[in-house]
């Protein structure tokens, strides 16, 4: 069924997982007909939370454009199109893991470029790694010439989305590229947030929608603030680590952990954040405390399942249908910040704004010659 057309921005998200792209461009005012995913434990939460748009369960290597077409309307060469595609970045991170199971992702970037060179649309958005850009394997350069050679003009940064209104210590790489360039030219938004970012404590101490908990607290309503147990021993790790700290203060006492003891690299993991600070990088397993420095800022336990989530700027009212903490924990790891995702939608609207005005004055130059 055809989705009627719009004079509107409109925007398809692909790799759309729990949404947070897709939230974000909501919020600035741009039309979402649907995000693809692979992954079918997102669909309920992607669905329940970004209605109208369409969730479609597909594996983009197979998906062909004739349903894409069928599922929203769209066409060829709108101008007021936008493809969003942040794929899966897990084979371009720095961070030193087995790669094997990700291998099969590492390309994903040239399958969504064959719906790009079908359509065209007006605007790309892209959001990954910096991994992406750095490292010589990726298919990010032939990408970057496609584009070229099929007449959008890009910008490109490695970002710190703390600087984008997110409370988080996380560098992305972001592109945004078009066909419809503005005066100025399509352009990364400049920092809002560079010189003074958001704290952990404005976002989940300062709100009273948190109230106080204990480790293992179950939440059965949809806010979810839900968090995972902790073993005796790591209670008492976490009572020896002051706020902002990690695991220096208990390594060498009978608490410590013998790997922790050889190296200094694992000083973050059963850390807790500082309020007073910009926190460190939601990952997809900040339910555990033994995975990074997920430790609440003043309570004994790790963040909850609301609080990571807000950290990734999602609305509080975001629901969250994953089938576990891990489950729930993955999702929102997995996802773009929404207030990043925001701020690179309003450029596009910007973009367009100024777009239309050069098309206006060319049409009244016109006019007073004819």
């Amino acid at each position: 069924m055809h989705m009627k057309k719009t004079n509107t921005l409109k925007a398809i998200d692909f790799f759309c997982g729990s949404g947070g792209m897709t939230s974000g461009f909501k919020r600035a005012g741009i039309e979402v007909l649907a995000g693809i995913d692979i992954e079918k434990a997102c669909e309920e939460t992607y669905s329940i939370n970004n209605k109208p748009a369409k969730f479609l369960c597909e594996d983009i290597k197979e998906m062909n454009v004739e349903k894409l077409v069928q599922e929203t309307g769209i066409e060829k060469e709108d101008d007021k199109l936008v493809f969003i595609g942040c794929s899966p970045c897990q084979y371009w991170s720095i961070i030193s893991t087995d790669k094997t199971k990700a291998e099969g992702t590492k390309n994903l970037l040239l399958d969504f470029q064959r719906f790009v060179k079908h359509f065209k649309p007006g605007y790309i958005v892209l959001e990954n790694v910096p991994g992406i850009l750095t490292r010589k394997e990726s298919p990010l350069q032939s990408f970057l010439t496609f584009l070229s050679e099929n007449g959008y003009e890009y910008d490109y940064e490695i970002v710190n989305v703390s600087h984008y209104g997110v409370p988080q210590t996380r560098k992305r790489f972001v592109l945004i590229a078009s066909r419809v360039t503005g005066k100025k030219g399509i352009k990364i938004p400049e920092p809002d947030t560079k010189e003074k970012p958001p704290t952990v404590g404005e976002f989940i101490i300062d709100d009273p929608a948190f109230y106080k908990i204990e480790h293992g607290h179950k939440d059965p309503t949809d806010f979810n603030h839900t968090v995972a147990g902790l073993h005796q021993d790591n209670i008492e790790r976490l009572k020896l680590t002051p706020e902002g700290c990690g695991n220096e203060y208990w390594r060498n006492t009978p608490l410590g952990i013998p790997a922790h003891k050889k190296s200094n690299g694992f000083k973050d993991v059963y850390g807790r954040m500082h309020r007073n600070k910009v926190g460190p990088t939601i990952t997809t397993k900040f339910f555990s405390i033994s995975n990074g420095r997920f430790g609440h800022p003043t309570q004994l336990r790790a963040i909850s399942i609301r609080e990571g989530a807000t950290l990734q700027t999602f609305d509080k009212s975001y629901v969250f249908k994953g089938n576990s903490i891990a489950a729930n924990s993955r999702m929102i790891g997995n996802a773009v910040p929404p207030a990043l995702a925001e701020r690179l939608a309003k450029a596009i609207i910007n973009n367009e704004e100024n777009a239309i005005k050069i098309k206006t004055t060319k049409k009244e130059k016109v006019k007073s010659i004819e």
